[in-house]
């Protein structure tokens, strides 16, 4: 039985790739800041474990806990809307802490077993606005392409290990708390001189448009861990796939 283990597992895609892979008999470990078994069906195959990517002491007792895996997918982290001028410099650097660093750290803490043995993969979740990059996500896009590059580059050096390195890259996904948190460091809404835009930006995203469903991100995730013929990025979603096609 193989073992995967998924970060930010609370909502959103993390939840829905958890019960992918327990409902395919996988062995899975799920992670959240604050744990809640109860979101997730009853299983001997599950565990719950507390972690916050951002803090190296839970990052080691966590891997220490987890045992030995097979799978590892960096799905944690956090949103932030807003023109630039208006995110405080501590806000960007909590963003880059949990998508760019969170990811870096806690890969670092898993490679040695996978490297040892020869075998395993890790998949990173980013998002498709590193294809086509949006207003007021400057700070987010930016924490995303880093984690980008840097699978691109980590695939490379852990190829002579029989180690693969994935990318999936959701859409836009309305059902997931994206949104939410993201709203939660506007610190105060758009500076005034950006009012205009941000409402026309708001109108645009109104209309009906193809989105991204918690399911298509655990559905790639599924594949990039177990199709070694898969292409390393895999877009997730309508409307990512269709970028993805146009960029």
């Amino acid at each position: 039985m193989k073992t995967v283990l998924i970060t930010g597992c609370s909502s959103g895609f993390g939840l829905e790739t958890a019960r992918l892979f327990l409902e395919r008999d996988w062995r899975v470990i799920a992670t959240m800041r604050t744990p809640r078994e109860d979101i997730l069906p009853p299983s001997e195959r599950l565990s719950v474990l507390a972690l916050d990517v951002t803090d190296p002491q839970s990052i080691h007792q966590t891997v220490a806990a987890a045992g030995p895996i097979d799978v590892l997918v960096n799905n944690a982290g956090i949103g932030v809307l807003n023109a630039l001028e208006g995110i405080a410099m501590t806000t960007v650097r909590e963003v880059f802490e949990a998508n760019t660093l969170g990811t870096i750290a806690l890969t670092q803490a898993v490679l040695p077993q996978l490297r040892q043995r020869k075998a395993g993969v890790i998949v990173n979740v980013t998002s498709s606005v590193t294809f086509k990059p949006l207003p007021f996500l400057s700070v987010y896009t930016a924490s995303k392409a880093a984690v980008n590059a840097f699978t691109e580059s980590l695939a490379l050096e852990l190829r002579p290990f029989n180690v693969r390195v994935a990318l999936v890259l959701p859409g836009r996904a309305p059902e997931t708390r994206f949104g939410e948190n993201a709203r939660l460091r506007m610190q105060g809404g758009f500076p005034d001189a950006y009012a205009e835009l941000a409402r026309r930006i708001f109108e645009e995203m109104g209309q009906p448009a193809a989105i991204t469903h918690a399911l298509d991100v655990a559905e790639a995730i599924w594949r990039a861990a177990n199709d070694p013929a898969c292409p390393m990025r895999l877009a997730a979603g309508a409307d990512a796939i269709a970028l993805a096609q146009a960029y």
